[in-house]
């Protein structure tokens, strides 16, 4: 089952890398729609405890610089986008550090004919967590699957080098902070664009680190525990996410290795899964 290969064939780093997971129960509406302030809470802590620093402003002053161009790369599934109170609240904060309003971007399909993205010197990765019929799950390393001309040469082999586009001019070194969006994760699915309302679940949570990888690793964990408790028995991925794995050990994008990542848990814990 994906990320069970034994501990020697991660990619070998010195020190974890840092996630971070947070939670609130009041994040979600009575029709689950994100509270815009609770999201700008949970963000803030989430950078805060990512950084050790004592404010959201000075975290974000030393993710994002006022000469920054910065390109929010958001995701808009139509069944389940980054909410816009998220990118909102991601704006404000850039905003906060400096950067001039015309000089932030916030797109998915038309990255490449977004002059911000073009001249980006920075960039914030956001994405909503699904199941996906190609990719095994669609995070934060798919995310930027926007930024190839013909994004449907990364399919094959269950889009095993998606790390490699990471390494291209145009994103290769910017990005400055991950976010993986848990508020109502999409744990199963059958078949292209696949959505089915009942395998939403209210998580009420988000993911943040400085690694794809390591962030889009303790997802998988999460959804793959859901998927357990749901089905009353192990349900691997079909197909598995194997692209996180070779992210790690075949791209050197970062680490999968859950033994090698310090997940760091604030707020609301109950049914935390992991």
């Amino acid at each position: 089952m994906y990320l069970s290969s034994p501990n020697e064939l991660f990619a070998q780093s010195e020190k974890k890398t840092r996630v971070v997971l947070i939670r609130n129960k009041d994040v979600l509406d009575d029709r689950n729609r994100p509270r815009k302030n609770i999201v700008r809470q949970m963000l803030d802590e989430a950078v805060k405890t990512l950084l050790n620093e004592k404010t959201p402003v000075d975290a974000w002053k030393r993710l994002i610089k006022p000469t920054d161009i910065v390109g929010v790369k958001s995701n808009e599934w139509r069944f389940l986008p980054t909410p816009r109170e998220l990118e909102i609240v991601i704006k404000e904060r850039i905003m906060d550090a400096g950067v001039s309003k015309r000089h932030i971007g916030i797109d998915d399909r038309g990255v490449l004919e977004n002059s911000r993205f073009l001249n980006a010197t920075a960039l914030i990765n956001v994405r909503p967590m699904r199941t996906h019929h190609w990719a095994g799950v669609g995070s934060l390393i798919k995310n930027y699957i926007m930024f190839v001309k013909e994004p449907s040469a990364y399919h094959p082999d269950s889009c095993a080098d998606l790390a490699s586009i990471w390494k291209l001019p145009l994103v290769q070194g910017k990005t400055r902070l991950n976010i993986l969006v848990l508020f109502t994760p999409l744990f199963h699915g059958i078949g292209p664009h696949h959505f089915n309302p009942k395998y939403k679940w209210a998580y009420r949570g988000l993911l943040t680190g400085f690694d794809p990888v390591a962030v889009d690793s303790i997802g998988v964990h999460i959804l793959l525990a859901k998927r357990k408790e749901y089905f009353r028995e192990v349900r691997p991925l079909n197909p598995p996410p194997k692209h996180i794995f070779l992210a790690d050990t075949r791209h050197q994008l970062g680490t999968a290795d859950p033994q090698k990542i310090n997940l760091i848990k604030i707020g609301w814990k109950e049914d935390i899964l992991i």
